[in-house]
């Protein structure tokens, strides 16, 4: 299928040229002329029933949050404080564990549905009855790569799409001017560009990254997408050096084979993408023209939280302006020069840091999107890989926890899910997830079919296999459906 921008050979030269020289105005025409994305011409329908959420939001917290110390409130903890586990660790651990340790600070209920929160969680609680605890998520890897690679994929060891990939492969862009998947600040550490990466999906529905992905972290402040400027060439010679582009594809397609065909549109679209970007990118992540309000909403007025606060605006933006998954990643920095999540070690202080710089952004987020009438088609997901230990990790200075894939909390907001439930349980030291265990495979069939998309008809043929997102797994969890 043709895209843009407008083949030359529709038009006699002198007119292509003055159409041309028109510039973006022609080409968001002919993005509209070229028609639905090749997602929905040749790959699965758009949406399989009514969604309930057109777009997702993916907060997420690389390292590790400690459920047990934010949300997963378990008295027995500090019953049992200072004691052995009673029953056996798991065999296959990240590292040496010691006795049970209780939360560093109380837990308290909030908001009519009664979640509990650390006392850290200062701005949280105002929204708490817009959240839906997630308190049995499982089978993750044990350790970061594995586990990245196990939520960002569902797989932990093979190269597969990513979760943003797939929700763009079936759903496409509500914006053609901007991606469909965009991941802000990503870090490059346990996965990397494999975690937002389209694997063996064509290359458009991957995700791009706004911020260059690296250890650490791009600083939000810095982050731009890459190769959406050229000060070199108008956009009217832009235009026509990629209308020529294109009649050379389309006329060495039969010279070639059909995978070198499929790699060389899939690396035309990346340039067309790019060149629509030029004009519809910095826009949408310019900040200068929100109100004093909104930024002090989100904590951009604050040196704690005004790097996090910008990731959560552009996201905001860019949702507003039709991009289909946006992730925004918590990750390594070397401003407070901690490993962010991943506390085997200074859990108190370096948890204590992590909820301060995120705490107020996050509900900005949540009530800006709620005051402006998105947030009842858009999902707001928050989560890291894995939770953490409800024991202390031996032998690694002042007192952290290790690695816990078992049982861990994640939460979600907004479209299409019930605001103030308490959705499943661990055990009551907060080891095992014992009731209504949500594997990562449900996690991900769950927020496809609130998308409108059925996981198991989400497929994509690969070496003479259909794939999909949760392999041969997965079950929605309905009861947290509003």
């Amino acid at each position: 299928m043709s895209s843009l921008p407008i083949s030359a050979d529709l038009l006699p030269r002198r007119a292509a040229l003055g159409h041309m020289a028109l510039g973006f105005g022609g080409l968001a025409l002919n993005s509209l002329l070229a028609g639905q994305s090749r997602a929905s011409a040749s790959g699965p329908p758009q949406a399989l029933f009514p969604a309930r959420a057109r777009r997702i939001i993916f907060l997420f917290m690389h390292g590790g949050p400690s459920h047990v110390d934010l949300f997963d409130h378990k008295p027995k903890l500090a019953q049992y404080n200072g004691k052995p586990l009673p029953f056996p660790e798991r065999k296959v651990q990240f590292a040496k564990r010691g006795n049970l340790l209780k939360p560093p600070w109380p837990l308290r209920q909030v908001g009519q549905g009664g979640h509990w929160m650390s006392e850290l969680w200062q701005h949280l609680p105002k929204v708490a009855d817009e959240l839906c605890m997630l308190h049995s998520v499982c089978e993750t890897n044990v350790s970061h790569g594995g586990a990245c690679m196990k939520i960002h994929t569902g797989d932990e060891a093979l190269l597969r799409p990513s979760m943003g990939a797939w929700v763009n492969y079936g759903l496409g862009s509500e914006n053609s001017n901007l991606p469909g998947f965009v991941t802000i600040c990503p870090t490059s550490l346990h996965g990397g560009a494999n975690n937002f990466g389209p694997a063996f999906l064509p290359a458009e529905f991957g995700g791009v990254p706004l911020g260059t992905p690296g250890y650490p972290n791009t600083p939000a402040k810095d982050a731009r997408f890459h190769y959406t400027t050229n000060a070199r060439i108008a956009p009217g010679k832009q235009a026509l050096q990629l209308a020529l582009l294109r009649r050379m594809h389309q006329r060495d397609t039969a010279s070639v084979s059909a995978e070198a065909g499929a790699r060389l549109e899939d690396r035309l679209r990346s340039f067309e993408l790019a060149f629509r970007m030029q004009m519809a990118a910095p826009e949408a992540t310019d900040l200068s023209a929100e109100s004093d309000a909104t930024r002090s909403l989100y904590g951009l007025d604050d040196p704690r939280t005004e790097n996090f606060a910008r990731e959560c605006l552009m996201a905001r933006r860019l949702a507003e302006r039709g991009v289909r998954f946006i992730q925004v990643s918590h990750a390594h920095s070397l401003k407070f020069n901690n490993e962010q999540w991943d506390q085997h070690s200074h859990l108190e202080k370096g948890h204590s840091i992590n909820v301060g710089q995120i705490d107020k952004p996050i509900t900005g987020l949540i009530l800006d999107l709620k005051a402006r009438g998105l947030l009842d088609d858009t999902l707001v997901l928050w989560g890291g890989e894995f939770g953490r230990t409800p024991t202390t990790q031996q032998g690694n200075g002042p007192v952290g926890r290790d690695h816990h894939p078992d049982g861990f909390t994640m939460w979600m907001a907004g479209a299409g899910v019930r605001g103030g439930l308490r959705y499943g349980k661990t055990d009551e030291f907060g080891y095992h997830a014992v009731e209504n265990r949500m594997t990562i495979h449900d996690l991900h069939a769950t927020l496809l079919h609130l998308l409108g998309l059925d996981h198991t008809r989400l497929t994509f043929n690969h070496n003479g296999r259909e794939f999909r997102l949760t392999d041969v797994y997965g079950e929605v969890a309905t009861e947290i459906l509003s």
